[in-house]
């Protein structure tokens, strides 16, 4: 059979050279990588640190494919060396950045069941780059899903610490670091969570690393850790009921009448998403009768809200003139400089961006990839416009023109798609706050029918 043309042979995996004298391009690729995610999504980092230096193993949920790694690397603030599919490594639109980065093949049984025992190689290339002092990210679950709970984990990373225990003598830390996103992991400007957990306790594994039972004991508890920092629905479809039960029972109960979400703890905001959660779930095992009218109203009551572009918190919102007067004063001098700048922008990159989004359906992403695409896709589509513009500049113009065009023309784009999510918010903002100074009533009816929501929710967590 003749191989596809996107691949090429796999070279082997890398070994402990690579970890001890990496290249400039890893030594810097975490700082690319968290200028991407922050690009991309709105990142907050919370729970505990990565150590700066020394040896750890990463271990992650695995929801948004290659747009994980950053979001992981952002989290280390230090390089970072991925296992990753043996399959990466033989696209060429994408292996040359794979490779760069210090990746390590492994080989899945499902792609390709020949090549399984390579592997062995692999977990000593990976060994050793910890013995090195290098961090390690793996993703245990062993693939990219879209599933709204952890998939059952592999057993490498407890294969990987163990390997290494037996090599040092010692531990080294495990980290699990959640990844949750809200308003959708392919849309441009959701927020992402990065949440680092409490580092795995394992020391009475290590000190007999040898013994298997003890693999199938180190996967369960990497597979708590990662429960615990991460949200696990039974479907997707409790999402959006388990976000709006958690904010207004918050709103109501908690503090969340004079805090914003900016302000709020992420930490606790995942505890109460985790426990709300569990608890509808236990209710209908139990076959409670009120849940059926709970899921009912809070569906209701949440799709009203997103109709008018509220949430709970805002019909506590009291709409003051101060407060169009500040929104004025800091916004209108704003975009009275930066909107010219944006509308440059987007009529400088409006072909490529056109283009990427017309060709995306084609390709049927899965919703785990389409923020990989978008970022990649973009990336390349935009950065060939630019270097057309920058030639032909150079053809009519000259080389100092062409060379103003590389630097000034991506840095326009960059901050035009700033400046787009600040109007964004602003305009949400001015709505929010015209509906509430000319609809009391609706607003006093939202706000009754909500604090009864909040009484269920408190009275059915209660009960479980």
């Amino acid at each position: 059979m003749t191989p596809s043309p996107e691949l090429r042979p796999l070279e082997p995996a890398p070994g402990p050279s690579a970890g001890d004298r990496p290249t400039w391009w890893r030594r810097h690729l975490h700082r690319i990588f968290a200028f991407i995610a922050r690009t991309y999504y709105q990142v907050r980092l919370a729970g505990g640190e990565v150590p700066g230096e020394g040896p750890v193993l990463l271990v992650s949920n695995h929801p948004n494919s290659l747009m994980d790694a950053p979001l992981l690397a952002l989290a280390a603030g230090r390089p970072v060396r991925f296992l990753a599919g043996a399959h990466l490594f033989r696209r060429r639109s994408i292996a040359w950045a794979v490779r760069g980065s210090g990746a390590i093949p492994v080989f899945r049984r499902s792609e390709e069941p020949g090549e399984m025992g390579r592997n062995t190689g692999s977990f000593t290339a990976v060994r050793d780059a910890l013995v090195a002092g290098s961090a390690v990210g793996v993703f245990p679950e062993g693939f990219t899903h879209s599933e709204p709970a952890l998939a059952p984990l592999k057993t490498g990373a407890a294969r990987i610490a163990l390997l290494t225990a037996a090599a040092t003598g010692g531990t080294l830390p495990i980290l699990p670091v959640g990844i949750t996103f809200r308003g959708g992991k392919e849309r441009f400007r959701s927020e992402a969570l990065v949440l680092v957990g409490k580092p795995v306790r394992w020391a009475d594994l290590a000190a007999d690393p040898g013994r298997p039972e003890h693999v199938r004991e180190l996967t369960q508890r990497i597979e708590s850790a990662l429960g615990r920092v991460t949200v696990n629905l039974a479907d997707w479809e409790d999402l959006p009921l388990v976000e709006v039960a958690e904010a207004v029972h918050e709103v109501e109960f908690g503090q969340g009448k004079t805090r914003t979400r900016s302000q709020g703890n992420p930490v606790r905001w995942l505890a109460r998403m985790r426990r709300t959660a569990q608890a509808l779930e236990q209710a209908r095992e139990r076959g409670d009768p009120k849940v059926a009218a709970l899921h009912r109203d809070l569906g209701a009551h949440a799709r009203v809200l997103a109709a008018l572009g509220l949430t709970p918190r805002d019909l506590h919102a009291r709409p003051r003139s101060s407060v169009a007067v500040r929104w004025a004063l800091g916004n209108l001098f704003f975009f009275g400089v930066a909107l010219p700048l944006a509308l440059l922008g987007t009529l400088v990159f409006w072909l490529p961006w056109t283009l990427v989004q017309r060709a995306e359906p084609r390709f049927r992403l899965t919703p785990d990839r389409r923020a990989t695409y978008r970022v990649l896709a973009g990336s390349v589509a935009c950065g060939v416009w630019v270097m057309l513009l920058a030639a032909l500049t150079m053809e009519f113009r000259g080389w100092r023109p062409a060379m103003a065009l590389l630097i000034i023309l991506p840095l326009t784009g960059f901050l035009t798609l700033r400046i787009r999510t600040r109007w964004r918010t602003a305009v949400a903002d001015l709505r929010r706050f015209l509906f509430l100074r000319a609809r009391h009533d609706v607003r006093s009816g939202l706000l009754a029918a909500q604090r009864e929501l909040a009484v269920s929710i408190r009275e059915l967590q209660n009960r479980i």
